[in-house]
């Protein structure tokens, strides 16, 4: 009898096996998807980065004032016009000795200020100006001095000869203490108009400079922030929830560029002791720097 070749049983055997394979596990995938048993391996779209962007709603007026009460110069005013979008920041010095027909009277910021306080001089620089003023920000020298320390002081030239400072106009470093002294001093040959141009240039250059250190400023901008505000040195109608609502657009105008602040001069004429402001040249400073690019 002849034997059967064992080929002609295995091929049918392993077929079989095979097809039964693809059932069973064809089922238990069923199961193990139905079941949720298994992670969705397929590939996804990677999530947008969010970029925020400034917009010219970002844009803000703070008037600064320094009160040094202790020396014989007249309280400090500067008006700072913010424009994240642009990363421009403008500082305008208001001799304290500036006068203004506002509602059919003659007023000064200085007695608006002392009659009123703070919200008194924002009226009078709103209505000087014809602009809205945001929120304003007084300092006592200490407060004013802390800032100036947050900032790192500046390098600067002073041309008066004044006591502890050189005064053959080079560029010379200034601390905290000497910013204080050359933004309060009250022999300026050019009186309050110098005074008040010399006080927004520092600003703007420890701004600056400040800022061209490597985005130290933007990088402990919550930092700054909570320390300057809780001072007890300081006055100010800012709030937690203003600094949150355009905190990332400041954020971004610090840390691009080295060069965001500039000053203005208030153009006028002298009046005996009074500073009268151009009208002209203050149309022409609010259409350039306080309007809305979109209207």
């Amino acid at each position: 009898m002849a034997k059967k070749k064992s080929g002609s049983i295995a091929v049918p055997f392993l077929v079989t096996i095979f097809i039964g394979l693809i059932i069973v596990g064809g089922a238990a995938f069923g199961i193990y998807k139905y079941f949720g048993l298994g992670g969705d391996d397929t590939l996804k779209k990677p999530i947008p980065r969010q970029v925020t962007l400034s917009t010219y709603e970002d844009s803000h007026t703070i008037l600064f004032i320094l009160d040094d009460p202790d020396t014989k110069c007249s309280s400090t005013f500067v008006l700072m016009r913010s424009v994240p979008k642009d990363k421009k920041l403008t500082f305008i010095g208001i001799p304290s000795n500036t006068i203004a027909l506002i509602d059919d009277a003659q007023q000064s910021i200085k007695g608006s200020y002392e009659r009123g306080g703070p919200s008194a001089a924002v009226d009078f620089t709103q209505a000087l100006f014809n602009i809205k003023i945001d929120r304003y920000l007084k300092f006592d020298p200490e407060a004013f001095i802390k800032t100036c320390e947050i900032l790192g002081g500046v390098t600067y030239p002073v041309s008066e000869d004044i006591a502890g400072f050189k005064s053959d106009s080079d560029e010379q470093f200034l601390n905290a203490e000497q910013i204080k002294t050359l933004v309060t001093y009250s022999m300026y040959r050019g009186g309050e108009v110098q005074r008040a141009f010399e006080a927004s240039s520092i600003v703007s250059e420890m701004m600056n400079q400040a800022v061209a250190d490597g985005g130290r400023v933007a990088d402990s901008l919550d930092a700054s922030f909570n320390t300057v505000i809780n001072m007890s040195g300081i006055k100010t109608d800012i709030t937690g929830v203003d600094y949150k609502k355009r905190k990332v657009a400041i954020k971004n105008m610090l840390e691009r560029g080295s060069s965001i602040a500039s000053c203005i001069a208030l153009d006028g004429a002298d009046a005996d002791a009074d500073f009268i402001p151009s009208t002209s040249a203050i149309n022409n400073l609010v259409d350039e720097y306080f309007k809305d690019p979109t209207e």
